[in-house]
């Protein structure tokens, strides 16, 4: 076995969220039973309960809390401790009513929900410090604690502020980032609408304004609102590691969008979590479970990771929230231990009967444990429990997507060529299709090292510095495989266009340049001649100009009529593409055909549905197969099926909806998608 996501872990994690302050003590023992019933080995406690640990400010009762974590850690249930510093009590606001955050309109917020204080507030900081210490000089030896859970999904559900004591902040971030005002007006472009600052005090926030603000300080703005969540957290982490030894994490939200980059909080955690839930209206919401998972282990460097948060069915606060199918909780459960978790975890053990949260799906719900999601609850902890040798195993991708925060930050800003380019689209697209050929991913930043990758794709690189764009030039020349797709490499790092015009900095990897922007109106399409084919296209065309590539696609409809739509470039010892246009995941077929042979890449070949990763162990690789069609499917595949310990020799025969978790020997290749 390799070195799990903490040494001493010795079984998958499994449990969840567990809040037995909201439930009378004579439930806590029916609990605990139906816990070990179903094989939970680790609850997370404490997340929001700080109004009833610090009851007056400085006055502390431990009481309860010291009865549930004895009761847990006599029946062998593990504690991952949280600061409850997310909810902060109503004596803290009537206290400290300047702590608020406030909203771009100038709106305090009001007590009754959660997230409500101004992380840059004194009073706030001292406050969390005060009680994260606290907690650890309590706990911070107990043998049931084994994990630290600081604060709870950071940036949800504020995350910036505009509060007086954001303010200050901001400004004192400004003048250490930039030094000078002279810098300042230089990088936000200030000439612009004569926004020229001369004295410091006269730089506000980016609160609401009669116009679109100024992107660069808007961009700013959400680096600042990152570093002053980031500081929080190192805060409690650094007054908890004072008392106690154990790993201590906060919980992401990968894929969510929630304004903080997941690059830099996971260089401050010991071990990287995530918190996941299925978007009800995606009808294949595998693919989006499968990019917040393979981003999660990527933030992490490759290192296992937890599934700290997601949900046994439905969540209660989309739109309209589905119940998942039968078998849809084992199913995503094991995709993400597929792409490296060795934990999985819920939100809730017991379903509240109270609160906001009352439709949230829970471990043990309303219905009981006579359920059917019980029932299943116990199934994947049996499952989980054969999985022992697959901790610390790692997943090995070939293809690396760029995954950018601080460029998303900048191109979901106002006053885009078109409102209908999005990110999120391309990068959904482009790993759509990878996944539907099989293909695992890492997500990587323009800057990283690229060397170990056969193929780089940048599907919504709208910002990209001159550094990292001479890393990937370095890539190609190198000999990698790069594909851009539009509206890449606009804007530098103050969001102020490249010298030299659109996608200048990557001239010398795609050998083409775009001259204009041709953004489609609201409903139309397009076609591109790809090698005899057409394809339909929407959204965006561009003009574009050569300076090397070859024509690999034309515009055979719309704006771009008879020009290059897409093109094909030697640089040094490798290749970069460039699609100018926005084929869908099925469109991008053909052309990822061509993408694959440049970079040596061979799609596995596996039934429609089936979704198949690898993990590297030391002795022995492990295949996680799922079966999301609606037929029985067969692959190929040799070893033991760890869920039923079946021998399979030459073919596993997976049925529909089923998963299988098969120790394999070592392969040459750690593909699969």
């Amino acid at each position: 076995m390799s070195s799990a996501v903490w040494p001493d872990l010795r079984s998958m994690a499994f449990g969840g969220d567990y809040n037995p302050e909201q439930w009378p003590r004579e439930v806590w023992r029916d609990d605990v039973r139906l816990m070990r019933e179903a094989g939970v080995n680790l609850v997370s406690i404490g997340i929001f309960s700080w109004a009833l640990i610090e009851v007056r400010e400085g006055e502390f009762d431990f009481s309860w809390l010291d009865e549930i974590i004895e009761l847990l850690h006599e029946n062998g249930i593990a504690v991952d401790l949280g600061t409850p510093t997310a909810s902060p009590p109503a004596w803290f606001f009537a206290n400290h009513p300047d702590a608020r955050a406030v909203t771009a309109d100038g709106v305090p917020l009001g007590f009754g929900s959660r997230g409500m204080a101004s992380h840059s507030a004194p009073a706030y900081r001292d406050a969390a410090v005060r009680i994260a210490t606290e907690l650890a000089q309590r706990y911070g030896s107990h043998p049931a604690v084994v994990l630290w859970h600081v604060h709870n999904e950071y940036g949800v559900p504020v995350g910036e502020d505009f509060s007086d004591h954001s303010v200050r902040e901001w400004r004192l971030w400004l003048q250490e980032r930039y030094g000078t005002l002279d810098a300042l007006n230089a990088a936000w472009g200030t000439a612009f609408w004569g926004q020229h600052y001369g004295e410091w005090a006269h730089v506000g926030a980016p609160a609401t304004a009669p116009s679109v603000i100024n992107p660069a300080q808007r961009l700013d703005f959400a680096r600042f609102t990152d570093s002053q969540l980031r500081a929080c957290f190192v805060a409690e982490r650094d007054a908890i590691r004072a008392h106690s030894d154990r790993p201590i994490t906060t919980n992401f939200m990968a894929n969510q969008h929630n304004g903080c980059d997941l690059w830099a909080w996971a260089r401050e955690v010991d071990i990287v979590s995530d918190d996941h839930y299925l978007w009800a209206a995606d009808e294949e919401g595998e693919i989006g479970l499968a990019i917040a998972a393979d981003l999660t282990r990527s933030v992490g460097g490759g290192a296992p990771w937890i599934l700290m948060e997601h949900s046994t069915s439905a969540v209660n606060w989309q739109p309209r929230n589905v119940a998942k199918r039968r078998g849809e909780m084992a199913r995503n459960s094991l995709s993400h231990v597929g792409r490296g978790a060795d934990g999985i975890l819920f939100f809730q053990w017991r379903a509240g009967r109270s609160g906001a949260e009352k439709f949230h799906s829970a471990m043990l719900p309303h219905a009981g444990e006579t359920s059917r999601v019980f029932r299943e609850v116990v199934d994947l902890g049996a499952k989980l429990g054969t999985l022992d040798e697959v901790l610390g195993s790692r997943v090995h991708a070939d293809v690396a997507v760029l995954w950018d925060f601080e460029s998303f930050w900048a191109q979901d800003l106002e006053w885009r060529p078109s409102v209908d380019v999005g990110h999120a689209e391309r990068i959904r697209a482009f790993y759509e299709r990878l996944w539907r050929d099989n293909i695992t991913v890492d997500f990587a930043l323009p800057g990283h090292d690229l060397s170990g990758y056969k193929l780089v794709i940048a599907p919504a690189q709208y910002l990209l510095s001159g550094a990292d764009a001479d890393n990937l030039n370095r890539y190609v020349e190198q000999g990698g495989t790069l594909v851009v797709s539009f509206f890449s490499a606009v804007v530098d790092e103050n969001d102020a266009v490249h010298s030299g015009g659109f996608l200048a900095p990557l001239a010398p990897a795609l050998g083409v340049t775009v001259e204009e922007h041709l953004p489609l109106r609201e409903g139309d399409t397009g076609g591109v001649d790809f090698g005899g084919s057409t394809l339909t296209v929407d959204v965006w065309q561009e003009d574009l100009t050569l300076v090397g590539a070859e024509t690999r696609g034309v515009y055979t409809d719309g704006p771009g009529t008879g020009g290059a739509a897409i093109t094909r470039h030697r640089h040094g010892a490798g290749i970069g593409w460039y699609i100018s246009t926005r084929p869908d995941a099925d469109g991008l077929a053909a052309i990822m055909t061509e993408v694959y042979a440049d970079a040596g890449i061979a799609p596995a070949e596996l039934p429609t549905g089936v979704e198949a990763i690898r993990r590297r162990g030391v002795d022995a690789d492990y295949l996680v197969a799922i079966n999301h069609g609606t037929d029985a499917v067969s692959l190929p595949t040799s070893g033991v099926n760890l869920l039923t310990q079946d021998d399979i020799r030459g073919m596993l025969v997976l049925q529909p909806g089923d998963v299988a978790v098969v120790r394999e020997p070592h392969t040459a290749s750690g593909g699969g998608r």
